[in-house]
Parts: C-alpha cells; structure tokens; sequence
C-alpha cells in the first residue's frame, strides 16, 4: 500500500532534489550537536527580525542572514526527513 511509511520514498524525491534540504542534510551531517541550537538562534532572528538581532547581538547582518538560513535549512531537512 503507497501511503505506509517507507513505501513512498519516491514521492519525497523533489523535496530533497533542493539546495535547503542538501544544506540541511550537510549541517546535520556535520554538526549534529549543534541543530537544535541553531534552529532557535533562526527562530530567534525570525521573531527580532535580521537587522534587528545583528545589531543587539553585535553580529553582522551577514552572519545573521547565514545562521537564518542555516536554521531554516535543518528545519526544512527535519521536515522533509522525518528527523528529530
């Protein structure tokens, strides 16, 4: 039956044919210990809002924009997946 788990692996095909998902799958590869600190530190940029957070936390916008969009990545990763 298609909709078991693991019989659809195919259907998730072009979710993780992306650049997010392969930089998901690199930093969890990586830095394991490390992905749910910086899906917080993104939510947290999310919520202040780039420019904002760089500022208070002393950091350029840049390094901002990158751990956003490295948190974004693990999330999308996570997502797409099945990890915790």
């Amino acid at each position: 039956m298609a909709d078991e788990p693991g019989d659809g692996d195919g259907d998730l095909e072009p979710f993780t044919d992306t650049a997010l998902y392969a930089l998901g799958a690199y930093f969890a590869d990586r830095h394991p210990e490390l992905m749910d600190d910086v899906v917080a530190q993104a939510q947290r940029i999310e919520d202040t809002g780039a420019e904002r957070y760089a500022h208070g936390e002393g950091v350029s916008l840049e390094a901002a924009l990158q751990t956003l969009i490295t948190g974004l990545a693990v999330r999308y990763y996570r997502a797409v997946a099945g990890s915790s």
